[in-house]
């Protein structure tokens, strides 16, 4: 494991704040400039796992950096440059204080809710008589808080507006972006084969401008179906073929971890974490189209650090 990325600690010129994410760090660069290295720490139940996943921080910020600029069109985003494999430079944002969810399917932790009962979530009504990884009538919009620590909370958009967390109008924005966003990832994912189930979108606002930040259509905040089985498995009733984080998250769960109180984290073996790594490698190849090639891992923090100092005194 030792060509893992799980810490880091560098010292750029003109930086001014380092900011230590679940899986991403964070450093900023003058009142402007962001530099975004994905690591290879993996997070799930909002807790950061003891083991590093190789080549998971390259998966992730390709994939990011290919999405943004094929929805550069929609909305404008943060990024500006990928002077690495695993990191991205931007623009600094005021970032809103909520995660846009949007979900296509009735899976994962919706599922978990509405199988406990509720119908309800987020203020958006759901049908009677679901059934798990059934596909809504049209995509609903479910956010979240955005939390510095802890666990992002379920959030309605009245309760977003009445908190005055965005505006009104803003809001209606981002709703607007949101939707036109999954769409363009749902046709991208269809001739790949594959079904854009479910994801997030952060944005954030510079010089009266709303920008689309962070990750987009990633495996870490996203999930794909396989589009070839999906009606059979459902039909049958049988877990979906699924492209995203949640094999992970079943894993913990068959392992008595949850991410709550006095639970401790399963030991992760080297054999696991190199299994997680080839899903992470696979959806790239499936949802790029193109052969994952694997960045020199043998001094990653080293060669981050170069190439980062290289953009910067361009």
């Amino acid at each position: 494991m030792e060509n893992t990325l799980v810490r880091t600690d560098f010292n750029f010129a003109g930086q001014t704040h380092v900011y230590h994410g679940k899986v991403r760090d964070v450093y900023s660069i003058g009142e402007d400039l962001l530099v975004m290295i994905a690591t290879d720490r993996i997070s799930a139940f909002d807790v950061v796992l003891p083991q590093g996943i190789p080549y998971k921080g390259q998966v992730l910020n390709q994939i990011a950096a290919k999405f943004l600029d094929a929805t550069a069109d929609i909305v404008p985003n943060w990024k500006l440059a990928t002077p690495d494999p695993m990191v991205t430079v931007g623009l600094r944002c005021e970032q809103y204080k909520v995660e846009m969810v949007i979900r296509a399917y009735l899976t994962g932790s919706a599922w978990r809710e509405y199988k406990a009962g509720a119908r309800m979530l987020c203020g958006v009504p759901l049908p009677e008589g679901m059934k798990e990884n059934e596909k809504f009538p049209s995509p609903i919009i479910t956010p979240t808080t955005k939390e510095d620590v802890g666990h992002d909370e379920n959030i309605s958009k009245e309760e977003i507006i009445a908190q005055g967390l965005v505006s009104k109008e803003e809001y209606e924005q981002l709703e607007k972006y949101t939707y036109a966003l999954f769409q363009r990832g749902t046709e991208m994912a269809a001739q790949k084969g594959l079904i854009l189930v479910d994801t997030k979108y952060e944005f954030g606002k510079k010089d009266g401008k709303i920008y689309l930040i962070d990750e987009i259509h990633t495996p870490d905040s996203s999930r794909y179906f396989y589009a070839d089985t999906y009606q059979e498995l459902f039909d049958k009733g049988e877990d979906q073929r699924q492209l995203s984080k949640e094999f992970v998250r079943k894993w913990l769960m068959d392992n008595g971890f949850q991410g709550k109180d006095g639970q401790k984290a399963p030991e992760m073996t080297e054999e696991y974490c190199n299994s997680v790594s080839e899903r992470y490698i696979e959806l790239y190849e499936k949802i790029v189209g193109e052969k994952f090639v694997k960045a020199d891992a043998s001094d990653v923090a080293g060669r981050i650090e170069k190439n980062i100092i290289n953009y910067l005194n361009k």
